[in-house]
């Protein structure tokens, strides 16, 4: 009898940003912007390492990928969010929502790969120099980014074939701008358990240990500067590595905040401004981080416009 009476869901209802009526243009335009900014920075990044043959380093690498990763995080959820912005009725199908669950987990992890990546690069250059171009061979980096695809791809069906088992037969709203993993079980009516179980797990293995690998990195970094305290020494390790550092801190800071702190401390508002920082305004920065941060990116720029439009030799 309770099987009959369930009825199964075919949509969700996002409720959206908590902002007032009044500053919704405001909001959106502003939304707009940033989702804009985001697309033109990254794509301005991946165009320009492509062309600029200077660039073709496994740094820059896992740059370009990094760059494709922050277009495609942001696109997740910045469309839907901007048109349910304009809609009287925000809501998004029951398929459309598991899609974006998919894809949020797996740009927000390849992202999370990527940085450990960089990260590595970036202790290979400064404690081994000489051994550089031997460890950080092209075959390595294309493995090391297949491998970040495989596993956040795996990590990503996981957490969706998870959810296709479940039932949502009550309650339909969500109360995010986006299909939240932890939202969606909620609103489950069926036992979520290995949900709850898995996600447990793979976080710690996806979120703790890759950034674990960055403090690691960036330890034996310091440790190697220490060693030899020259101002040359610190100056060229703070150059190569103030645009990764700044990136991760902005990914894993609010990462950390939202998903690491105690439920009962998450407000609704709190949850939202801290998903905002992770997906939409760190995507929107990187591309200025490293672009403003870093000298052979403006060396790069200068090439390609000076040849491209002044036919500069």
């Amino acid at each position: 009898m309770k099987g009959s009476n369930q009825t199964l869901l075919s949509q969700f209802l996002l409720l959206g940003l908590p902002i007032q009526p009044e500053y919704e243009h405001l909001i959106y335009a502003l939304f707009l912007a940033m989702y804009l900014t985001t697309i033109l920075g990254n794509l301005t990044i991946i165009i320009l390492i492509q062309l600029d043959s200077h660039l073709h380093t496994p740094m820059y690498s896992f740059l370009s990928n990094l760059s494709f990763s922050d277009l495609c995080f942001s696109s997740v959820t910045m469309p839907k969010l901007l048109k349910n912005m304009q809609s009287q009725v925000p809501s998004i199908p029951y398929a459309g929502c598991l899609a974006q669950m998919y894809f949020f987990l797996l740009f927000g992890d390849l992202e999370s790969f990527l940085l450990v990546a960089m990260a590595y690069d970036r202790y290979v250059a400064i404690c081994s120099p000489l051994h550089y171009s031997s460890i950080m061979s092209p075959k390595l980096c294309v493995c090391v980014v297949a491998l970040s695809w495989v596993l956040t791809t795996f990590h990503a069906l996981l957490h969706t074939l998870l959810m296709v088992r479940l039932s949502f037969c009550g309650d339909n709203v969500i109360p995010h701008f986006f299909c939240d993993m932890s939202a969606l079980l909620k609103l489950a009516c069926s036992d979520t358990s290995i949900n709850e179980l898995v996600i447990f797990v793979m976080g710690g293995i996806i979120l703790v240990i890759p950034f674990l690998l960055i403090i690691i990195s960036y330890a034996r970094i310091v440790s190697s500067i220490l060693k030899v305290p020259s101002t040359q020494h610190i100056h060229k390790a703070f150059s190569t590595c103030g645009s990764h550092l700044s990136v991760v801190s902005l990914f894993y800071g609010t990462v950390i905040g939202l998903y690491l702190c105690p439920s009962t401390d998450n407000t609704t508002v709190k949850e939202t401004v801290m998903a905002l920082m992770y997906m939409v305004v760190t995507p929107m920065l990187n591309p200025f981080i490293y672009s403003l941060r870093n000298r052979d990116m403006k060396e790069a720029l200068r090439r390609i416009i000076c040849k491209k439009i002044f036919f500069c030799p």
